[in-house]
């Protein structure tokens, strides 16, 4: 954590190890000076030194461009206008069950989608910083070794794209950072990551 954190210029940040076999990390926090990283044991134990690096590099991704303030933020404001300004508007999601629910539907539906464009720029960055796009995919792929034998099928591809999961499908993401230069150099790394998730979903349709 110490050496990815000096590749990214911020302070380290505070790290809590979660003790299950589970390949898997995390970040919260509201900037990079408050941040918080997570990983777990078995993140430790079934990654190699460089792969874990590029994880980490995925991680301080989402504290770079401030992800989980953005998103909370989001969720937050759509809370707001749901109460406070859509059931004043159109009172019948408020009086038939039925329609808030179609509307929670795809309000969710929604905004995970536009996760995935967090998470597919925090893979940039990663690639960018850390300069090892092919490492990471590696990495990728023996964290989610399981979602990938699923993913062959076309239809369980489109159904990750739509499901209520922040990242995007393995596949995509794998593929799309072996296809990465090194060093990799994007001028701006979430509108690349909008226009690459868009067409990655439309190409699995």
């Amino acid at each position: 954590v110490k050496t990815v954190a000096e590749k990214f210029n911020f302070s380290i940040p505070k790290v809590l190890v979660s003790n299950t076999m589970l390949p898997n990390a995390a970040t919260s926090g509201p900037s990079p000076s408050r941040g918080v990283v997570l990983v777990t044991t078995g993140l430790l134990v079934q990654l190699e030194e460089d792969e874990i690096s590029s994880v980490l590099g995925h991680e301080f991704g989402h504290l770079k461009g401030r992800d989980p303030l953005i998103l909370s933020a989001l969720t937050a404001a759509e809370y707001l206008f749901r109460f406070y300004v859509l059931f004043w508007l159109f009172p019948i999601l408020y009086y038939y069950p039925v329609f808030s629910f179609l509307y929670i539907m795809l309000y969710f539906s929604g905004i995970y989608f536009v996760a995935k464009f967090f998470e597919a720029r925090a893979d940039l960055i990663s690639a960018q910083v850390i300069g090892q796009p092919k490492v990471f995919a590696e990495a990728l792929e023996k964290i989610g070794f399981r979602r990938l034998q699923f993913e062959r099928s076309p239809s369980y591809r489109v159904q990750e794209w739509l499901s209520w999961d922040p990242h995007p499908p393995i596949y995509f993401r794998v593929g799309r950072l072996e296809r990465l230069q090194s060093p990799e150099k994007a001028k701006y790394p979430l509108l690349r990551s909008i226009k690459d998730v868009i067409n990655g979903f439309f190409t699995s349709l």
